[in-house]
């Protein structure tokens, strides 16, 4: 349980039980990198850290619905971000996963070009 950034909760009282479920779920491998690390520099979990993105991702800025979200991240997380993402790598922008492709479908795309080097003698 938590309140304001990732804190322990002040009182029980305010405490919500949940129920936590396990799921399964792939994700872009440097993305993982950078989200393991921001949740190692939170103190957080992977878990905690995914529910609080998720649960800021659902708020809107008010009067731009459908435009803008409310950031679940401080001054010092969105640097830690920053250098994050340049350490592991992760250079595309944020709709870039409407462009995701995995190796196996790329493959069964038409357009796709593969190029192999021709095998040794």
């Amino acid at each position: 349980m938590y309140c304001g950034p990732m804190g322990p909760s002040a009182s029980r009282e305010d405490a919500l039980g949940v129920e936590r479920v396990q799921v399964g779920v792939r994700l872009e491998r440097r993305m993982v990198k950078v989200l393991k690390a921001l949740a190692e520099f939170e103190g957080v979990s992977l878990g905690q850290l995914i529910e609080k993105i998720v649960l800021h991702s659902f708020e809107p800025v008010p009067g731009q619905e459908g435009e803008a979200s409310a950031s679940p991240h401080s001054v010092r997380a969105l640097a830690a971000i920053e250098d994050l993402r340049r350490v592991y790598e992760l250079t595309y922008e944020v709709h870039a996963t409407r462009h995701f492709v995995e190796p196996a479908e790329a493959e069964k795309k038409p357009t796709a070009v593969r190029r192999t080097r021709p095998k040794a003698p």
